[in-house]
């Protein structure tokens, strides 16, 4: 299962949002005012989080 982790501590939440605008598989998701991992599982590893991200605050690992 891929590990998906968020740092919050950059993280500009819903006033972003490029990466749950990018995420193929909708495993990262908006919830409320924040963004959240949901169901890594689904992760399919392709970082387009990652890249997309002008906080640099998301890391995808296997």
């Amino acid at each position: 299962m891929a590990k998906v982790e968020i740092d919050y501590n950059k993280c500009e939440g819903t006033d972003c949002g490029e990466c749950v605008d990018v995420c193929p598989m909708e495993v990262v998701v908006v919830e409320g005012d924040k963004i959240v991992v949901k169901s890594p599982d689904e992760c399919s590893l392709c970082e387009v989080c990652m890249d997309v991200c002008p906080q640099e605050c998301i890391e995808v690992d296997d």
